[in-house]
């Protein structure tokens, strides 16, 4: 617990530290962390952590990283281009490579790019959002996030006897994502009472709703790939907390989810 401690204080500090300060400190910090976050998603899935498919994939992540406005410059492809020239890559891969490559890993490691690079590159774009007030949503998702874990841990502590998901999650109880669901729209409702120019009631009630619902989701699909590969946590880089995606599951489901529903203001 007091090495859990440790490395919370210490990570989170230097986390917020570079969202306040945010520009290219943060977006490197975000870049990185999408590496580390793509390589413990390879090392799980039991592929060669720099084959070549996976290095095609950590270049695709580079690439979901690059931060267009802050260079200046308007991105070369659209999401549906790149998307789409990706997947034509790691299809011909297994031509390739006379399907030395398993068209079931190939198309595995298409997804976590995908999972993970489309996650981290939306959480660099809310921070620089257009309307000036990239901290302010930032902050929302993930104080939101956060009070939905916490509460769902201290009610489902407190209250839970009906467990949620048991066949993933077997520590998980309904009473516990109620309790994250609440907490989380409680702390929406404090941003929009703070912040009433950038967002209304309704609006903060439905972003709290979706982290909560969508950050729990995020975590039991997480869960879920760690169950089916046997395995505890995605890394070892923050003891205590295990790696990159054992911290950021919610992080990389709710922050895209919230711009394509529109709660978002366009970046």
């Amino acid at each position: 617990m007091k090495q859990r401690l440790i490395t919370g204080v210490v990570a989170g500090a230097i986390f917020l530290g570079l969202c306040l300060l945010g520009g290219w400190p943060y977006q490197l910090l975000l870049a990185a962390m999408a590496l580390i976050g793509y390589y413990e998603f390879v090392k799980m899935t039991g592929s060669p952590a720099f084959g070549g498919t996976a290095l095609l994939g950590y270049g695709a992540i580079a690439a979901f990283m690059i931060p267009w406005n802050l260079l200046g410059v308007t991105a070369l492809l659209s999401w549906e281009q790149g998307i789409w020239l990706l997947l034509l890559l790691f299809l011909l891969v297994t031509v390739f490579t006379k399907n030395k490559m398993d068209i079931r890993i190939t198309a595995l490691l298409f997804a976590g790019i995908v999972y993970i690079g489309m996650g981290f590159s939306y959480m660099a774009m809310a921070r620089s959002s257009s309307d000036g007030y990239g901290l302010l949503w930032t902050f929302l998702l993930l104080f939101c996030i956060w009070g939905s874990d916490a509460g769902a841990y201290f009610v489902g502590k407190s209250f839970g006897k009906n467990k949620l998901w048991p066949a993933i999650s077997p520590n998980k109880t309904v009473e516990g994502a109620v309790g994250g669901v609440l907490i989380a729209m409680l702390i929406s409702i404090v941003f929009a009472i703070f912040a009433p120019d950038q967002l209304t009631l309704g609006r903060a009630l439905l972003i709290g709703l979706s982290c909560a619902v969508l950050g729990q989701l995020g975590d039991l699909v997480q869960s879920a790939y760690k169950r089916v590969y046997g395995i505890k946590d995605s890394g070892s880089l923050l003891p205590g907390h295990g790696g990159i995606l054992d911290r950021c599951d919610s992080w990389i489901i709710v922050f895209p989810f919230v711009h394509i529903v529109m709660l978002m203001p366009y970046y």
